[in-house]
């Protein structure tokens, strides 16, 4: 009896000793080691959860980063992410990271280069479409002066997004559904339009 590829790739991931610095992810039938970011991308991502952990503190969610998300086989770590507070109810069974069945929000702020655009615009955005997750959000600098897109309405069969707003840097964008309905993603957080 032959092992599925993704059943494959599955065991490989848990067994990788991933090298300091960088992070693993299964991907479309792939495992994709991108590194940790520079200055830029961890002062976005920063001021992000900052900005969450105060919007979202007296409720039942919490912002989090830097943690797999899981759906089947299927493995993608956010930049920032929102959580249920009593994560004991999307754990994954072993323990491994957090269901994406029980994930409202993922943010994702680009990295420099092509690889990473296209890693965070197409590849990405399949993947947490296919896993239903509700609102996908991406940062990014190198989108004709920055621009945050708001990605809404998943359809897993279709493995795309329905909606999707995109508001350029210096204007604010608004999560327009789940937990953190309201917040803004504006200046205080990316700057103004980059040259």
């Amino acid at each position: 009896m032959s092992i599925h590829p993704d059943q494959r790739l599955w065991n490989l991931w848990k067994s990788m000793d991933v090298p300091e610095g960088f992070r693993a992810e299964i991907i479309e039938g792939a495992i994709t080691l991108s590194p940790t970011s520079g200055t830029r991308h961890f002062r976005i991502n920063r001021q992000v959860l900052s900005g969450l952990v105060d919007y979202l503190r007296k409720s039942a969610w919490m912002p989090g980063n830097v943690c797999n998300v899981i759906h089947g086989l299927k493995v993608l770590i956010p930049d920032v992410l929102v959580a249920p507070r009593d994560i004991e109810e999307v754990e994954h069974p072993e323990g491994l990271g957090l269901l994406a069945s029980g994930i409202p929000l993922v943010i994702e702020t680009v990295s420099p280069g092509a690889e990473a655009r296209e890693r965070d615009h197409v590849l990405k955005h399949r993947a947490y479409a296919a896993a239903g997750i509700p609102v996908y959000v991406i940062i990014d600098d190198h989108d004709d002066g920055g621009a945050v897109t708001v990605l809404t309405s998943p359809d897993p069969e279709r493995r795309a997004y329905a909606s999707s707003i995109r508001v350029p840097y210096g204007k604010e964008a608004v999560i327009p559904e789940g937990p953190a309905k309201g917040f803004v993603i504006g200046p205080d957080i990316t700057g103004e339009r980059h040259a």
